[in-house]
């Protein structure tokens, strides 16, 4: 039987700097107001288990159902992930994606937040754009690959 290593002594180092390093984040953050913070994070869950998890899981289930009706169920993932990346900076810029935040971000930035809905809606299409485009080139070099495989009388 092999021995395990567990890691060397500069992965091991690593590692304890960093767990260091979220303790120390986590006494800083939790410093000034623990009660919002703890609030937050059990709102974020119960946000993400109860109301986002069942969108996204019928959301990616239609996809499914709709590519394998087609013939296509592998081509799910050029649509899963710019969606999924898509979706991930709606989440983390709603506030100013959806203007409930203008105020505040001008005061504290001295910038306008006009733009980040048009820049969001910007980035989702290179997404989709850039995941059809990589789509078409593969496809292109399968179909290619196979009229070479193909013995000269079928071409």
């Amino acid at each position: 039987m092999r021995k395990v290593v567990v890691g060397s002594p500069l992965h091991i180092l690593l590692l304890g700097c960093s767990f260091a390093l979220a303790a120390y984040a986590g006494v800083r953050l939790l410093a000034d107001d623990w009660f919002g913070v703890a609030l937050w994070l059990v709102g974020a869950a119960l946000l993400h288990d109860l109301v986002l998890l069942p969108v996204y899981a019928v959301a990616d289930r239609a996809v499914v159902r709709g590519l394998g009706a087609a013939g296509r169920r592998e081509w799910a993932m050029y649509v899963r992930v710019p969606a999924a990346l898509s979706g991930l900076l709606l989440l983390v810029w709603f506030p100013l994606i959806s203007g409930m935040v203008d105020r505040r971000y001008r005061s504290a930035t001295g910038l306008s937040p006009d733009g980040f809905l048009a820049r969001w809606l910007l980035i989702t299409a290179v997404l989709f754009g850039g995941s059809a485009l990589l789509l078409a080139v593969r496809v292109r070099v399968r179909v290619r690959r196979a009229t070479k495989l193909r013995p000269p009388a079928d071409h």
